[in-house]
């Protein structure tokens, strides 16, 4: 394994098929994370007691499913490796499922909700093999931390970049294909079949640029062998020692709630509160391009402060925004927009919590001697997606006890609940959020001490790093 140890750069067509894979991540997941809250209470016509239902069971699943998924990742072993396959043949049923899910059945009652649930349900599936892939191939494409990191932010980079555009047309698409002033079910289902198609090959792309160079040295016979068998349950309590990955997902968990789920309320926000459809595009093309300028500064600002100490700074800035538009924006349209560049400055921390995660996985296999780079990107996954869920599930249920009501004049106090649903409760979690990043202890230089102990082929049972006695 000594060619581990060698100086590693990023390559330009590497980071170009990984940044690839987020777009058409992005691309796969924007309908489901933007508009299907809406849409289930203003086309589909759902309670909101069917869709918190609906919600919930998904997301149970979900539970189970993710981390399912990523233990059978672990365990692939093809001529393609162990993700691209992945990545090559999932995308066509990902996108006839995202095209169901924006569907309106022509039924009734509790057939429509069971509809709704399957084709739910469905999506998130297939969604979850395909980004459980996705997030775990930058461990077997990359070695170098920094190099990684790179990665992750090109990966930031495609998603903010295809957020922008995304944030621009889908709206307008939404309704070009309605033929109305207003989104409709005819609307949300166009945009849904445009997307669905236009996702598959930029997966493709990803998956034939992106060769998994270090798999068979990751994982050689010897080192596979030297490990105890164990069984999904086993490898799960193996994952659940590694205390600095379980203080990422925790992280990730509250901070999603504060960037991806919360954009599944800020439509609500923006048509209610301050009045505008046409502002939809506006303040979502503002947040991807200021997210856009936040993912190309990270390998800066990481270089200079270290991942910890610059995610903190982000989250800060992002409670702070928050508050600001909860407590001076009204309608605004202008203020709006400043506050809204902020917090789109800040939703470049999710690619953080990818670099976070790939240093987590070293430490796991230096200090368990597992290294399972499916099971944690399960883990990740579930943390994004347990994030969206709570908050489709709560946020339409605060929705509604604030009076809201689908397609109407809202009163004074309904547009008051709806802006400090939006803002002030995505606050809240962001605060939460900081709690589990003080008991994160991956500094740059010990990661590269990790990684320099299993060259040598040590563990922490072996070590004489200071972190070994620490810990």
């Amino acid at each position: 394994m000594s060619n581990l140890a060698k100086k590693e750069k990023t390559s330009p067509k590497l980071a170009f098929g990984y940044g690839m894979g987020e777009v058409a991540n992005q691309i796969s997941w924007y309908m489901i994370n933007t508009y299907l809250t809406i849409f289930y209470t203003d086309a589909v016509g759902l309670s909101a007691s069917a869709i918190s239902l609906i919600m919930l069971i998904a997301r149970v699943w979900d539970a189970v499913n993710d981390p399912i998924m990523g233990n059978i990742a672990d365990k692939t072993n093809t001529r393609w490796g162990k993700f691209r396959p992945y990545l090559m043949f999932a995308p066509p049923f990902l996108a006839i499922f995202n095209i169901l899910t924006f569907t309106v059945w022509p039924v009734t009652g509790t057939l429509k909700i069971v509809l709704c649930l399957v084709t739910y349900i469905g999506t998130g599936m297939v969604y979850t093999v395909i980004v459980t892939a996705h997030a775990a191939l930058v461990n077997v494409i990359a070695i170098d931390s920094q190099v990684r990191m790179n990665l992750s932010t090109a990966r930031g980079m495609g998603s903010a970049i295809i957020s922008i555009v995304l944030s621009a047309v889908v709206m307008p698409m939404i309704l070009f294909f309605g033929k109305s002033d207003t989104a409709n079910a005819k609307g949300y289902l166009g945009a849904a079949v445009v997307l669905s198609i236009v996702m598959i090959p930029c997966f493709l792309v990803e998956a034939f640029i992106c060769k998994e160079t270090y798999t068979k040295e990751l994982h050689s016979e010897e080192a596979e062998a030297a490990q105890p068998k164990r069984g999904f349950i086993g490898n799960l309590k193996e994952l659940c020692k590694n205390d600095q990955l379980l203080s990422i997902v925790i992280m990730t968990f509250f901070g999603a709630i504060c960037v991806t789920a919360r954009m599944s309320l800020l439509a609500y926000y923006v048509i209610y509160v301050v009045g505008s459809y046409t502002a939809v595009s506006l303040v979502f093309t503002v947040m991807t391009v200021a997210q856009l300028i936040g993912t190309a500064l990270i390998p800066f600002m990481t270089k200079r402060m270290g991942k910890k100490n610059y995610m903190l700074l982000l989250t800060i800035i992002m409670i702070g925004a928050f508050i600001g538009i909860y407590l001076f924006v009204g309608d605004n349209i202008p203020l709006l927009l400043v506050f809204s560049f902020l917090c789109g400055l800040c939703n470049s921390s999710g690619a953080l919590s990818y670099g976070f995660v790939s240093d987590s996985i070293e430490y796991g296999a230096w200090k368990v001697g597992t290294r399972q780079e499916g099971l944690a990107a399960s883990f990740l996954s579930l943390a994004v997606k347990a994030s969206t869920a709570l908050c489709g599930v709560m946020g339409v249920q605060m929705l509604s006890a604030v009076g809201y009501v689908a397609n109407a004049q809202q009163t004074s106090s309904t547009t008051n609940g709806i802006n400090f649903v939006v803002n002030i409760i995505p606050a809240i979690c962001g605060v939460i959020s900081l709690i589990p990043l003080f008991f994160y202890k991956l500094t740059e230089d010990r990661v590269a001490a990790i990684r320099a102990d299993l060259d040598a082929g040590k563990t922490a049972a072996t070590s004489d790093l200071d972190f070994a006695k620490k810990k």
